[in-house]
């Protein structure tokens, strides 16, 4: 698996702006001011120890909780306040930690379903039979994105954890993203399912941008551009992958020393 190659970024809106966003919880401060830009097609990883404050900088981007002080903007707008659905109306969307899917469907009700979420009136019934094929056609299309093409008349309860883990990410991009952010999508997947999550990853289109909170640090280092490295809810380091790697803070800390012998190839 190769990374990507270091990309030009244009002057265009940025998908994502984070402005020293954050968020305590009683004597705790999870998120401590955090600022960064996502770039048009970027890969970009948050990587820290548990506690560092991951996934609160995931909720506070999302609105499922509210911030303390700072601001988010989706391509030029400021949606601090606004919430999770609202977000997704505007390019964005994620996944989480734990797989969150309704065991009796079929992948292919779920990806119809996906797409028809981010839409006003979402909730009203197909209007005809031409609507319903055209969802369903491109259900289709979504499951073959993501290796499940074989698999889409099946119930989610007779899918692997990894390919779940595929499943959710086609619902994510059935709703047409700019912005994906993917929350441990690695996470219990054995080496063989973490090696294709890793080439679906690669191969999603650069009109989307990836955030990436991944304990694997062969997935993120691979799929990532930048990594941004959290302690305590602050960023203590920011670089390509090759600089995170010969960082020698952030490599004792957090990779340990069996990664500094991790395959490249």
């Amino acid at each position: 698996m190769q990374r990507h190659e270091r990309r030009q970024h244009t002057a265009e809106v940025a998908p994502l702006e984070v402005d020293r966003v954050s968020r305590s919880f009683g004597g705790l401060q999870a998120v401590d001011r955090i600022s960064f830009t996502l770039h048009a097609g970027e890969r970009l990883a948050v990587l820290g120890p548990n506690g560092a404050g991951k996934s609160t900088l995931f909720n506070l981007v999302c609105g499922d909780i509210a911030v303390d002080a700072g601001q988010v903007v989706l391509r030029g707008e400021d949606v601090t306040t606004r919430p999770l659905h609202e977000r997704i109306r505007r390019g964005l969307a994620r996944t989480y930690q734990t797989s969150s899917v309704f065991a009796n469907l079929s992948v292919r009700d779920h990806l119809v379903l996906a797409q028809q979420g981010p839409l006003p009136g979402h909730l009203s019934p197909l209007r005809n039979r031409r609507e319903a094929d055209r969802l369903i056609e491109r259900a289709r299309s979504f499951a073959a994105r993501v290796s499940l093409a074989d698999r889409v008349d099946d119930l989610a309860k007779r899918l692997s954890h990894g390919e779940l883990r595929q499943l959710e990410i086609a619902m994510a991009l059935a709703g047409e993203p700019s912005i994906i952010l993917l929350d441990e999508p690695a996470a219990g997947l054995s080496l063989a399912e973490r090696r294709q999550l890793t080439d679906l990853l690669l191969r999603l289109e650069r009109s989307i941008a990836v955030v990436l909170v991944e304990h694997d640090m062969d997935v993120a280092l691979t799929v990532a551009e930048r990594v941004i490295v959290l302690e305590s809810g602050r960023i203590i380091a920011e670089g390509t992958p090759a600089q995170i790697e010969n960082d020698p803070i952030v490599s004792a800390t957090y990779l340990g020393e069996q990664h500094g012998t991790r395959n490249h190839g």
